[in-house]
């Protein structure tokens, strides 16, 4: 095993930790690659010949100083590549490294055999469902089935990396990077909520918030990403890249309702709902396509009414009408 994928039990909105936790893992080897909001794969395959140590480990030694320099525990996935390494994952418990067994080939296969095909990284629900409906529903019998078969359901080089991922290869690396500078937002359920009117109401909420924050500091954003946490715990995370770089509430929200309808999540107990701009930039240096849309230019003279009155009399003077019921 050299790649563990860690994931933090940071509280709700504690990103802000995460740099530091990254710095804890970079003490071992300097191949770190941030996931935000809350994880993290290393590749310690130069660590465990200098510690003589081999990663699970090493993985004991991260938690132990995770807990005591930060008060956070983990849970750590171990495997041969990063893609085996959150799969592994999926399987931890806090204070518990679950790794992909030793033995070859044949251990992979035998270890993902019985999993679902959504187990896998990059398996959204689309492809899941589409893939269950032929009774390819585990990994075991995607890896069993012909390539011409993949490859007609989903195309010649999405049907050919998911027998090969379903079959153990993983050709992925850990590429280090840093946490980009962000801005995020989190809006939880008093209990799990199966209304979608009402996720979509906290993903209005919450790009509305994002839009007020970013245009007071005068930045735009690049990329949106949603995540979605669920009653067992578990959690969808989904980035969208922009059309153009922006901080227009309208944008934002449009972008977090596309997401979130891809999803296909239907009658999902949702915990809470959270939304990061990332990529951020000067606003003076980001341009705008003109559309010659009145609708759009009154909106944004709008929204710079809005900004200028939640300035001086607080965030709730105005906001949508969806939100005032």
């Amino acid at each position: 095993m050299t790649v563990l994928c860690v994931r933090f039990q940071l509280p709700p909105m504690y990103e802000a930790a995460l740099p530091g936790l990254l710095g804890l893992l970079e003490e071992f080897t300097p191949v770190v690659e941030a996931l935000p909001p809350d994880g993290a794969l290393a590749d310690l395959r130069g660590a465990e010949r200098y510690f003589g140590r081999g990663a699970a480990e090493l993985a004991s030694v991260i938690r132990v100083r995770a807990l005591a320099l930060h008060g956070v525990d983990c849970a750590i996935g171990a495997g041969p590549g990063p893609m085996l390494a959150r799969v592994a994952l999926r399987d931890a418990r806090p204070g518990a490294v679950c790794a992909v067994p030793e033995g070859g080939a044949e251990a992979v296969r035998d270890f993902l055999a019985d999993r679902p095909v959504a187990a896998l990284p990059g398996v959204g629900t689309a492809t899941a469902r589409t893939l269950c409906e032929y009774g390819l529903d585990t990994l075991g019998r995607v890896a069993a089935a012909p390539l011409s078969t993949l490859q007609r359901l989903l195309g010649a080089r999405a049907g050919r990396e998911l027998r090969e991922k379903a079959n153990g290869v993983d050709r992925g690396r850990v590429v280090p990077n840093a946490v980009s500078r962000s801005l995020a937002t989190e809006r939880a359920f008093p209990r799990d909520e199966i209304d979608p009117d009402r996720h979509r109401r906290a993903l209005l909420s919450a790009a509305e918030e994002l839009g007020t924050r970013l245009r007071a500091l005068d930045k735009v954003c690049r990329t949106l990403t949603l995540t979605v946490r669920y009653a067992d715990r578990s959690a969808t995370t989904r980035s969208r890249t922009l059309k153009e770089p922006t901080a227009h509430s309208a944008a934002l929200t449009g972008t977090a309702y596309g997401m979130y309808e891809a999803l296909g999540l239907q009658r999902a107990r949702v915990r809470a709902i959270a939304l990061r701009a990332e990529g951020l930039g000067p606003a003076e240096q980001a341009s705008h396509q003109l559309t010659f849309d009145p609708a759009d230019e009154r909106a944004r003279r709008i929204e710079a009414v809005a900004d200028r009155a939640r300035a001086r009399f607080g965030p709730l003077a105005i906001v949508p009408g969806a939100l005032a019921a």
